[in-house]
């Protein structure tokens, strides 16, 4: 399997931590670049591949009354702004085949979300852009699936792909994540990555909008981690989350991220040394 790199970066195994970290959706200009900021400034002099991530529209919502983002014009033009002025990488989420070109030339990795992860039409075309395409698992898949995923994305001919653990649908309104899967994921050759805020989210929990355990988040990435499966760690990072226009309950504060972060980067340091996690 060819290896995955973006920008002057390598995403696999054996090489440093990749972080894709920024809050859940584009809420306003400001927020997002002094977010971007503060995160890249954490990171600085770390041995830490920087991704920011940040949806444009999140079109999953538990209530019609959510929050679902910004003009399409203006959430893109906010993503370019990261992108450029601050010369960060930028992930999204894509939705749909028809906005998909426009959201790839601002961004730099595709994310297909949990609930299409087996919309065929949706990976062929994110393939088809050449940039780099993420899978999350859907909560309904076992592990072994997520390669029939990437083989349509890999069809096109683009091997940028990463795939991602967001948690198992559980009974109701709760995700479980298996640390068997990461493992059994990172046998198909596709570097792997976990998405510890998500993983927390209790769906639907709050009746209008997924509650969380954001309590959980430092400790299920830290399992995750000391698997040596994983590759990099997702992490939704939010300045004030009790304010958050979506998933309040599952991002992480802001000046909480580099003491988590640090925690992070010990134990991938020590899974690393391990060796072959199989």
């Amino acid at each position: 399997m060819p290896p995955v790199t973006l920008n002057n970066f390598t995403i696999g195994a054996g090489q440093p931590l990749t972080l894709i970290a920024g809050p859940c959706v584009v809420e306003n200009e400001k927020m997002i670049l002094e977010t971007a900021e503060a995160i890249a400034t954490a990171v600085r002099d770390l041995p830490v591949q920087l991704i920011f991530k940040a949806s444009y529209r999140k079109a999953n919502r538990t209530s019609v009354s959510g929050f679902t983002g910004l003009p399409f014009e203006t959430a893109l033009g906010i993503l370019e702004k990261v992108r450029s002025g601050l010369g960060l990488p930028v992930l999204t989420d894509v939705h749909d085949e028809l906005s998909l070109p426009v959201v790839a030339e601002v961004a730099d990795v595709l994310q297909i979300p949990a609930f299409l992860s087996r919309q065929t039409d949706l990976l062929l075309a994110a393939g088809r852009t050449g940039r780099i395409v993420n899978i999350k698992k859907g909560q309904f898949l076992a592990p072994e699936d997520m390669e029939k995923a990437a083989e349509k994305v890999a069809s096109t001919g683009n091997p940028g792909i990463l795939l991602t653990e967001r948690g198992t649908t559980f009974g109701y309104r709760n995700l479980v994540v298996d640390m068997r899967g990461l493992v059994i994921m990172a046998k198909s050759g596709y570097p792997v990555i976990y998405d510890a805020t998500h993983s927390v989210q209790l769906p639907g929990g709050m009746g209008t909008a997924s509650g969380g355990q954001p309590e959980f988040i430092p400790p299920l990435a830290r399992a995750a981690l000391a698997t040596g499966a994983v590759s990099g760690v997702f992490m939704e990072v939010h300045p004030d989350p009790s304010r958050a226009l979506s998933d309040a309950g599952t991002q992480l504060a802001l000046e909480r991220f580099p003491r988590v972060l640090k925690q992070l980067l010990e134990v991938y340091r020590v899974a690393q040394n391990m060796g072959d996690p199989a």
